[in-house]
């Protein structure tokens, strides 16, 4: 990492100058196997990329998005997330955002940001997408950039997951509850509104149904909790920032776990829920990339529309799968802690550099 070192780093951080990080020189006295850069394809990180691949280090290039960075990714889901990256239609959104972001896009983006960023991910012996979704994004960019053989080394390894997110052995399970995470400070991404309204009306017409919300306690969200009535209120828990242990407790003891967010590059929190054997429900949008693999294999529902109505829906959907048997706790941490869990992620990176 570059930078001055920080009180609270690890004992194993190598810190350094920016500029050693650019040298292959500096990268090869390190007599390294492999190097895995979380750098996002970014132009601004190329030279770091190129130095790696130059000193003879195998590199995996580590994409932490949806796919959707280019109109040449895909132009109707590319114009879709500007959109709602701008947060167009949301209360804190506007239309002057939307079609700057799309006209940066159109030209800065094609005429520069894409060559350099081609340049950046030609040095990589594997191109890493985190979800199926963000990978067929990243082919078919790749595809432009250099071909079936740039195409080729791209492949899914998502985001790792503490092993401490688990299941299998815990007692004595689960209960009628729904558990959100989120920064509930960001309002365009994380839209802690939607989540507000849909939770009240889901209280109103669930008279078992808990509530666990985890993060920041904002003066909206107190606001919120105060204002519910009694009843409401004795069911809506708001929890503040829990460390590792306590935060991987609540999801064992969850059903559900609730996204709000209007779009997530992987979503890590959803991950680790689904290793707890939570099953998850979100938008259905084509920025939220990673919960669309998310749900698969009964592990969830996707909310369309992506509105209040359509995530009420889903979420009273998702309830009655558990009632009915329909969701398998066990089976969903177990599928899901083998694709995510740090150790599998680990493996699946050694192998490929056997």
């Amino acid at each position: 990492m570059p930078g001055e070192r920080k009180p609270e780093d690890d004992a194993d951080l190598i810190r350094t100058k920016f500029a050693n990080l650019e040298s292959a020189a500096w990268w090869k006295s390190h007599q390294l196997d492999g190097v895995v850069l979380y750098a996002w394809g970014s132009p601004r990180f190329r030279k770091v990329a190129k130095a790696i691949h130059e000193a003879g280090i195998f590199l995996v290039l580590n994409q932490d998005n949806g796919g959707l960075i280019s109109p040449l990714a895909g132009f109707s889901g590319w114009l879709e997330e500007q959109q709602i990256l701008s947060g167009l239609g949301q209360e804190y959104g506007s239309v002057a955002s939307f079609l700057k972001r799309v006209l940066r896009g159109m030209t800065i983006g094609l005429l520069a940001t894409d060559p350099l960023r081609a340049a950046h991910l030609k040095q990589g012996d594997v191109i890493a997408c985190v979800s199926p979704a963000a990978a067929d994004h990243y082919r078919k960019l790749c595809r432009t950039y250099g071909g079936t053989s740039l195409a080729n080394r791209v492949k899914v390894i998502p985001h790792a997951v503490e092993p401490s997110f688990d299941f299998i052995g815990y007692a004595p399970g689960k209960v009628r509850k729904i558990t959100s995470v989120g920064r509930w400070q960001e309002q365009i991404q994380k839209r802690p509104g939607l989540m507000r309204a849909v939770f009240q009306r889901l209280l109103g017409t669930d008279a078992e149904v808990l509530i666990e919300i985890i993060g920041e306690r904002t003066t909206e969200l107190e606001s919120w909790h105060r204002s519910l009535p009694p009843g409401f209120q004795a069911r809506v828990f708001l929890r503040g920032r829990l460390n590792r242990d306590q935060l991987a407790a609540v999801l064992r003891s969850s059903r559900i776990f609730y996204s709000p967010s209007a779009f997530e590059s992987f979503g890590i929190a959803a991950g680790e829920a689904l290793c707890s054997g939570c099953s998850v429900v979100a938008g259905g949008s084509a920025s939220m990339a990673s919960f669309e693999w998310f749900v698969s294999d009964e592990s969830g529902t996707l909310a369309v529309p992506n509105d209040v109505e359509g995530h009420l829906a889903a979420l009273r959907d998702e309830l009655a799968n558990w009632d009915q048997d329909r969701r398998n706790p066990v089976s969903i941490s177990k599928n899901w802690s083998a694709r995510l869990h740090a150790d599998r992620i680990a493996a699946q990176l050694l192998a490929m550099n056997a």
